[in-house]
């Protein structure tokens, strides 16, 4: 049997607050991931692609971008790993009190673009013929469409690496495969360390 050229789509905010925040396992090895959950003897990965924006600090975490930045360089020492960025849109919002007294003005982050850009890149790569099968990482229902004319339309295979507890039923119906990302393989997927780029040298930071 021959395996199958495999492209992952990660979407990294989706990843990060179904098991990554308030965790120690940040420092995570996506490559290494993807292995562990995917048999290389039936998958050659051929790309992997990660979907995120860049934070911006705040005053009550001042390193917050230093951190991610830092962590984006240690993915670019991957093979085959590509970053796509969206943006944060930041606004003041009003938002009602629970005792129904009032309200209060609060400043509401949104990510944009990244679901979009999946999407896109998917469907894209799906019709360039870059790919068998393409794994999502994300329990974002917002794409069920996409992976309906990547499976329907296109004929490709899809499989579905779930951040979340259970994998939304819009996704589902189109996958060949769902599996949850467990704590024990973040664990096991985790960056050392140090990591040397052309730069120098990565640490992880030491708040992760």
């Amino acid at each position: 049997m021959s395996q199958l050229r495999t492209s992952v789509y990660i979407d990294g905010f989706n990843l990060y607050y179904g098991q990554l925040k308030g965790t120690s396992y940040k420092w995570l090895n996506l490559l290494d991931l993807c292995r562990s959950y995917l048999d290389e003897t039936k998958n050659n990965i051929v790309k992997i692609k990660y979907f995120t924006a860049r934070v911006k600090s705040r005053p009550n975490d001042p390193d917050q971008s230093v951190r991610q930045h830092a962590y984006l360089r240690a993915l670019q020492t991957l093979p085959d790993m590509e970053i796509i960025y969206g943006h944060f849109l930041s606004h003041i919002v009003s938002m009602p009190l629970a005792d129904g007294t009032g309200s209060v003005n609060v400043v509401k982050t949104e990510e944009k673009k990244s679901d979009v850009n999946i999407a896109v890149h998917m469907l894209n790569d799906a019709y360039r013929d870059v790919y068998d099968l393409a794994v999502l990482v994300s329990n974002d229902s917002d794409l069920s469409e996409p992976l309906r004319i990547v499976t329907q339309e296109i004929s490709k295979k899809v499989g579905i690496l779930n951040p979340h507890k259970k994998t939304s039923n819009e996704l589902a119906k189109y996958a060949i495969f769902q599996k949850k990302i467990r704590s024990g393989a973040l664990a096991a997927c985790q960056f050392p360390f140090e990591i040397n780029d052309q730069y120098g040298i990565i640490r992880k930071p030491a708040s992760w």
